[in-house]
C-alpha cells in the first residue's frame, strides 16, 4: 500500500514539472508572438500580394504543418546517430516540443490576425493558444467562462472576461492541455527513439497528425476566412527575418 502511494506521490511531482515546463514554453511563446504577428503576418502579405485572406491562412497552414513535420523527423532521426544515446534523444524531444507549441501559437495568432482579431494581452494570447490547441475541450471551456456559446468561438477569448475568471480560465485550460499532452505525445515519444530511422517516420507522421488537429480547430474557432483585406490595413516593415529559415517551405 505504501509503495502505491509513493508512485501517486511520484506521478503528481511529475505532472506538476511538466505543468510547470509547459506554462514556461507557453509563456515565452506568448511574449515572442505579440509584437512579432503583425510584422509575420505582414511579411508573407507582401511575398504573396495577390493572396486573399483565405489563400494566406492556407499557406500559413502548409508552412506549420511543414515546420513541425520536419521537427518531428529531425528527432526521430537522431534516435538513429549511432553513439547518441537515450538521454541525449529525450533532450532533443523537449526542444521539440517547445517549437512545437511555439510553431502552434504562431499560427494561431496569425489566423486571428487575419481574421482582424488583435491579441495584445498575455492572458488572452494564452488562452487562445490553448483553446485552440485543445480543441472540443478548450472550447466548452471559454464557453462556460464567458457564459456564452458561438460556432466560431475564437473571438470569445477577446470578450471583456475579468481578471480573476481570466486567470480561473487558464489555469483550467492548462491542466486540460497537459493531460492532453502527455496522452498523445507519450505515445509518439517512444517511437521517435526507436533506432534505424524508424523513429524519424513516426516522428514526422505523428507531428503531422497533430498539426493537422490544430489546423483543424483553428479553422473552427476562428471560422470562414474575411472575403477581402480591410483597406485600413497597413503593411509593417520587414520583420526583420521571422522565421527566415523557413522561406524555402512557402
Amino acid at each position: 500500500m505504501a509503495k502505491n502511494k509513493k508512485d501517486e506521490v511520484e506521478v503528481i511531482k511529475e505532472g506538476g514539472r511538466l505543468e510547470k515546463s509547459l506554462v514556461a514554453i507557453l509563456d515565452n511563446a506568448s511574449r515572442l508572438q505579440g509584437p512579432a504577428v503583425e510584422k509575420y503576418v505582414a511579411y508573407m502579405r507582401r511575398a504573396h500580394p495577390n493572396d486573399t485572406p483565405a489563400q494566406l491562412i492556407e499557406r500559413l497552414e502548409n508552412r506549420f504543418i511543414l515546420a513541425v513535420t520536419g521537427s518531428g523527423s529531425a528527432v526521430g532521426g537522431a534516435a538513429a546517430i549511432p553513439g547518441l544515446g537515450t538521454v541525449a534523444s529525450l533532450a532533443a524531444v523537449g526542444a521539440e516540443t517547445a517549437f512545437f507549441i511555439e510553431s502552434s501559437a504562431l499560427l494561431t495568432l496569425s489566423v486571428a490576425s487575419v481574421h482582424g482579431i488583435p491579441v495584445h494581452d498575455h492572458q488572452q494570447r494564452r488562452a487562445l493558444v490553448l483553446a485552440v490547441a485543445l480543441g472540443e475541450s478548450g472550447m466548452q471551456i471559454v464557453q462556460k467562462t464567458v457564459g456564452s456559446s458561438a460556432k466560431n468561438w475564437g473571438p470569445l477569448v477577446m470578450s471583456r472576461i475579468p481578471g480573476g475568471a481570466m486567470t480561473n480560465m487558464n489555469k483550467s485550460l492548462v491542466k486540460k492541455f497537459v493531460q492532453k499532452y502527455l496522452a498523445k505525445r507519450s505515445a509518439l515519444l517512444f517511437g521517435k527513439l526507436l533506432p534505424a530511422g524508424i523513429g524519424a517516420v513516426i516522428g514526422g507522421a505523428g507531428n503531422r497528425v497533430i498539426g493537422k488537429g490544430v489546423v483543424r480547430n483553428s479553422r473552427e474557432a476562428f471560422g470562414p476566412a474575411p472575403r477581402s483585406w480591410p483597406e485600413s490595413r497597413i503593411i509593417e516593415p520587414d520583420p526583420d527575418g521571422i522565421l527566415e529559415q523557413r522561406r524555402d517551405v512557402e
